[in-house]
């Protein structure tokens, strides 16, 4: 498995389209800091607030991320030799979700270098104080749900545009569905994902409520891709 996890690593940088993502991914990072760093007042310029704004561009990078790692198994014709050497699918899939899990993990990483980098030299009084192992917790859960997304919707798809497109379109149109029309508003943190994850950037503590909102939405919008997806690869005629 090991060896497998390294090879699914690998394959993230293999292609031009995988190693564009992977240094974009670094260097928005890097850029979306020192935007906050510039435009920030002293006081402003705390761990937490960095951390923040890079919250945005790995969100947006890292599901991408993870629908590439599965797609590319179709549109790189590498399938047949992954599920030759390896029969058994479910070990190579079990190593992508490793392997993403793991990017995801090494973007958080860089993020809270960048934003420890930006705090010491912003040199804002207790730069570190209101960003703790819960914060920390939070980032990762909004990261890792994103890039276990990226992978649901490459499982379900085999293809690179139409898993990318259905990503973005239909959260984004059930959001703006649920912002204009009333009677959806009640029940939209229960079926909107990103409505759900909301008050993990936005509450200091969250409710029981709001935690089972997270739940079912992430049933929703994570779980039951990745079971229809991971059922079709299974099943799935290897050419």
């Amino acid at each position: 498995m090991s060896r497998l996890v390294r090879v699914e690593l690998r394959k993230m940088a293999d292609t031009r389209s995988g190693l564009w993502l992977l240094l974009g991914l670094a260097a928005i990072t890097l850029v979306i800091v020192v935007v906050y760093f510039v435009t920030a007042t002293q006081p402003e310029r705390t761990f937490l607030h960095f951390m923040g704004a890079t919250l945005g561009p790995q969100g947006f990078l890292l599901p991408v991320l993870g629908i590439l790692l599965v797609t590319s198994e179709w549109s790189q014709r590498t399938g047949l030799v992954s599920f030759t050497l390896v029969p058994l699918r479910g070990r190579v899939l079990t190593a992508k979700v490793l392997a993403g899990l793991l990017a995801g993990v090494g973007a958080i990483v860089v993020s809270v270098a960048f934003a420890a980098l930006a705090t010491v030299v912003g040199g804002a009084p207790d730069g570190f104080a209101h960003f703790g192992l819960v914060e920390l917790g939070k980032f990762g859960i909004l990261q890792l749900t994103g890039i276990l997304q990226g992978l649901a919707f490459g499982l379900l798809f085999l293809s690179s545009a139409p898993a990318i497109v259905s990503y973005f379109v239909f959260p984004t149109a059930l959001n703006i569905v649920g912002s204009l029309w009333k009677p959806l508003q009640d029940v939209q943190p229960w079926i909107d994902l990103w409505a759900a994850q909301a008050p993990l950037f936005t509450a200091d503590n969250l409710t029981d409520q709001q935690w089972a909102q997270i739940g079912t939405s992430n049933l929703i919008w994570v779980v039951l891709p990745f079971v229809l997806g991971l059922v079709r690869v299974l099943r799935a005629e290897v050419k």
